[in-house]
């Protein structure tokens, strides 16, 4: 976070940063370097994988990746891209990952309809990817209900460790 609040200040352009106040508690390391920065608009390769490229950021990659290291123990090959800015959108990153694997779950979570990872799916059906696939791109998102309050409830209507592994085994097996 710090290395893209870092370009965001120092860019021209307006940009908004959209934080999750369940991430505050979080603890991990800081890049102690002051100038450490990381370039909008461009994504980062999270874990290498061959079988299955899942799409995500924000608050959904932590279960993202607790949930390709689980399919790791099953033998599926999990390949996730985090774009880290969605304007603008590493759309080569996606590309090129999708092209590898052949298969794309996209996960956030925000609502199913009308959710950025529909842009995303256009993306790639617009895009020489959509040559690639070997099976339907797969969306695993937040119910199409209103946003409860109350935390709990908040965490049922995102995805799940579960409910992503089980769209990316589904994607796996085209099923």
């Amino acid at each position: 976070m710090k290395g893209l609040l870092k370009s965001s200040i120092r860019d021209n352009n307006p940009v908004i940063i959209l934080e999750y106040k369940s991430e505050f508690n979080q603890k991990g390391e800081v890049p102690v370097d002051p100038d450490y920065t990381i370039p909008l608009g461009v994504g980062e390769i999270k874990l290498q994988g061959t079988d299955v490229t899942v799409v995500t950021y924000g608050k959904m990659l932590r279960r993202v990746v607790q949930a390709a290291e689980e399919l790791a123990e099953e033998g599926i090959s999990v390949e996730i891209v985090d774009p880290r800015t969605l304007v603008p959108l590493d759309k080569d990153i996606i590309i090129n990952s999708v092209k590898k694997t052949g298969k794309v779950v996209l996960v956030n979570d925000a609502h199913k309809t009308s959710g950025y990872i529909g842009e995303i799916s256009a993306i790639i059906s617009e895009s020489e990817a959509f040559d690639y696939l070997d099976a339907p791109i797969r969306r695993c998102a937040g119910e199409d209900v209103p946003m409860p309050y109350a935390q709990n409830l908040e965490n049922a209507m995102i995805p799940t460790v579960e409910s992503i592994k089980d769209a990316i085994r589904k994607t796996y097996n085209k099923e």
